[in-house]
């Protein structure tokens, strides 16, 4: 089950990594369009030049409030696939609920927020890390233990 957490902290950083990239994506297209804009509002040729000057601003704030949207959401998926790839206690909460908001991202989202589930609702997963790390083995019940007092 080690196996199986190290893999999911990896998976949700890559997932993590991607959302941001399409952030990064986002405020560059955006950027471009607003320099494209601006460039034909200095060269006085588009027919709009009041309307352009009105837009430019507005797509630019758009654009950088889309970016850090989804700057923001992946920042769990990073912090936490860190987390449980150093077996920190507290990474098992909040990728139980990285992994249920993970089920609404249809395809890929979905596969990973059902692995997840899975990887972080096993007993033996959750004794890994509560203990950091370290191998806790299940506690076995021994017949007739403790003894029955008369």
């Amino acid at each position: 089950m080690r196996d199986h957490i190290r893999i999911l902290g990896i998976l949700n950083i890559v997932m993590g990594c991607l959302t941001a990239a399409v952030g990064i994506f986002i405020l560059l297209a955006m950027g471009t369009l607003v320099g494209i804009i601006s460039a034909s509002i200095a060269s006085g040729s588009g027919s709009d030049l009041h309307d352009a000057a009105t837009a430019a601003p507005f797509i630019g704030l758009v654009g950088v409030i889309m970016a850090g949207f989804f700057i923001v959401l992946a920042l769990p998926s990073i912090i936490g696939g860190w987390g449980l790839m150093r077996y920190r206690p507290w990474s098992r909460v909040l990728m139980i609920v990285v992994s249920a908001f993970h089920l609404f991202h249809i395809p890929l989202g979905t596969a990973l927020g059902i692995y997840g589930l899975w990887v972080l609702l096993n007993t033996e997963s959750q004794r890994i890390l509560e203990s950091g790390g370290a191998w806790v083995p299940a506690p076995v019940a021994t017949p007739g233990y403790p003894p029955a007092t008369v």
